[in-house]
């Protein structure tokens, strides 16, 4: 139950931070977006602050070694970059790009009810569940550093 409820509050926490941010205001993004135009620097505060507070994140849990809610503290260790990788943030820059919206703030704004709003979830929604049918083992090519750290 703990980990439910500290689920919740940061959940509540988060979606807060997106409204108070104003990143569920798709206009708000895309201004931030239009670096050649009608440029809205803020969200790069907002951005900055969300790097500073998760980097603090990381060091508290490295130097506990493990959670407070968990068995065993887990950080992603993978780092080479893949088709689906590229495919992915291709995808989900496009996504941004043209709606204004990414998950987070998508799923809080669904409060609001504009219809684009649900729209761009049914999308979401559906691009994970097409995920979940593509094969694991679709021909992957990796991008790694040699020793000289040049990509290849």
């Amino acid at each position: 139950m703990p980990l439910v409820i500290s689920a919740l509050a940061s959940g509540l926490l988060f979606g807060l931070g997106l409204i108070i941010s104003e990143m569920v205001n798709p206009a708000k993004v895309l201004a931030f977006l239009d670096i050649f135009g009608d440029w809205d620097p803020s969200l790069a505060f907002v951005m900055g602050g969300a790097v500073v507070v998760s980097a603090l994140g990381y060091v508290v849990a490295r130097r506990r070694g493990a959670p407070l809610l968990a068995p065993r503290l887990e950080i992603p260790t993978r780092r080479d970059v893949d088709p689906r990788l590229i495919g992915g943030a291709a995808l989900f820059g496009v996504g941004l790009g043209l709606a204004g919206f990414c998950p987070g703030p998508a799923l809080t704004a669904l409060v609001f009810g504009p219809w684009q709003v649900f729209a761009f979830v049914s999308a979401m929604i559906a691009g994970m569940a097409l995920f979940r049918v593509i094969p694991d083992e679709w021909p992957q090519v990796t991008f790694r550093r040699d020793a000289s750290g040049v990509d290849g």
